[in-house]
């Protein structure tokens, strides 16, 4: 198909979007009502109904669609799994196929009095900076996502029929939950889900007009260490200086593990990480020209962490170390003079690509044992662990995919990296040997997991028109 023939054929299918938005928008409204908050039981069914509305949409479009049962870690919330009814013949002709990852799931709603309006009846404001947005739990994080790839596909059936390339969708109902079913499900299901590209719809754009591929992901160790020292809480004057104090011992090992540059203390941490090229930070500084740019909307504006790097090149690649809470003796109002005899902090590593998060993990266990005085113990808790992830460079889906996406938005698109973890990009890497794109159009002030959260007009819009764009350009 010539490059004219395919630009005519695709403004066909954006026009589609254009005279349709409403009834998009609509139908995003219908799904935001779902309150599928995967880690409350008490919406277990609400989960199962958004699973089943999503597979109904999917199958009104062509695709053949079902609820794919998991039990692996726990029997927990349904997979949505769906292929284009005529993959078969569009692989047999050798046409690119991707594989769609989204999450149905949203994260509870408390506190729920900061709630200007009910978080599951959406509704569309003006935000401070004249943009209008919907809010609603899930609008962003992830409905409002997984939509804007649908109704790309619905554009394109509605127009033509068929959708320029193969398409496989699985939409998963435990992301906000942990996940620990996912990997087992990819790899019992390997030989049906395997693609030649994945393509994750769960991030955000650097700034409101710039279009972003998540091109790296930090992992993460999580845990939960308690010091345990006397057999109760202890009178400060009968034996302070005498017993001892988990308290000031837990502070002491913590700080620790950060030396005067901000680096991470534990032996060989640094190991295998691979420094952005200088093109790469070139680029990042163009989007965050001082460290005030990334931290100023949090009302701070100096980067706190490892010296050398910036503000973004701390979050995107390079790895850290921080204490998420703390906790020991006497917290209630007043004042006790008491020595506690336990105290506990839930602490993170965050892990760039080259990492091996159970080294890292076994690493901190042994630094924290090896320092420990007579009298105390320590309880060890995990909470996860999972790779950083970097997309191939030699990826032929690349370029491709920047390119639509710099059509739709008129501005260059980037290689961006982020500081959370999506495991989902890692896990499809290694069950299903095979990379992924990480698009999305979120923003950083969506409020995700927070009262209030919120996608914008422009981010639904756009994203669909880009899924579009994506579509076709994946298929040349």
């Amino acid at each position: 198909m010539k490059d004219q023939t395919v630009s005519d054929v695709t403004n066909i299918v954006l026009q589609h979007v254009d005279n349709t938005w409403g009834e998009a928008r609509d139908r995003l409204f219908d799904l935001l009502r779902i309150p599928s908050i995967s880690t409350q039981k008490s919406h277990k069914e609400d989960c199962r109904k958004a699973a089943r509305w999503l597979s109904q949409q999917l199958e009104e479009l062509g695709f053949s669609a079902s609820l794919r049962e998991v039990e692996w870690a726990e029997p927990g919330h349904p997979m949505v799994v769906a292929h284009d009814n005529d993959l078969s013949k569009k692989q047999a002709d050798k046409q690119t196929h991707v594989l769609f990852y989204g999450h149905y799931d949203v994260q509870p709603t408390d506190p729920d009095h900061l709630w200007d309006t009910n978080p599951f009846e959406p509704c569309v404001k003006t935000d401070s900076t004249g943009r209008q947005v919907i809010v609603a739990r899930g609008a962003s994080d992830d409905k409002g996502q997984v939509m804007t790839f649908i109704e790309a596909c619905r554009a394109w059936k509605a127009v033509h029929g068929s959708l320029p390339v193969a398409v496989s969708v699985l939409l998963e109902g435990e992301e906000e939950s942990g996940g620990e079913n996912l990997l087992p499900f990819l790899k019992a299901h390997a030989d049906e889900l395997k693609a030649d590209i994945a393509l994750i719809c769960d991030t955000a754009m650097p700034d409101r007009t710039t279009p972003a591929i998540t091109a790296s992901l930090r992992g993460t160790v999580a845990e939960e260490i308690e010091l345990i020292a006397a057999s109760h809480d202890l009178h400060s004057g009968m034996y302070g200086n005498a017993a001892a104090n988990p308290a000031f011992l837990l502070c002491k090992l913590l700080s620790g593990l950060r030396d005067e540059n901000g680096r991470v203390t534990l032996p060989n941490f640094y190991d295998g990480i691979i420094e952005p090229n200088a093109e790469t930070r070139a680029q990042w500084k163009e989007l965050f020209t001082d460290d005030a740019a990334l931290l100023g909307e949090v009302g701070l504006s100096v980067a706190a962490g490892e010296k050398g790097y910036s503000a973004v090149e701390q979050t995107w690649c390079r790895p850290s170390f921080e204490v998420n809470g703390i906790s020991g003796g006497y917290q209630d109002e007043g004042f006790k003079t008491v020595i506690p005899a336990r105290a506990s902090a839930k602490i993170s590593f965050r892990l760039v690509p080259g990492q091996d998060p159970l080294k890292i993990r076994d690493s901190f266990r042994a630094y924290i044992r090896n320092a420990l005085p007579e009298d105390v113990e320590v309880k060890f808790t995990p909470h996860g662990a999972s790779a950083g992830f970097a997309v191939s460079k030699e990826s032929p889906f690349l370029p491709a995919a920047l390119g639509a996406l710099s059509t739709e938005w008129g501005k260059k698109a980037v290689m961006a990296g982020c500081g959370g973890s999506i495991p989902v990009a890692e896990e499809v890497r290694a069950a299903l040997e095979m990379d992924a794109l990480m698009i999305g159009f979120a923003q950083a002030d969506d409020r995700i997991h927070s009262p209030n959260e919120q996608y914008g007009f422009d981010s639904f819009y756009h994203g669909i028109r880009s899924w579009v764009r994506i579509l076709a350009a994946l298929a040349r």
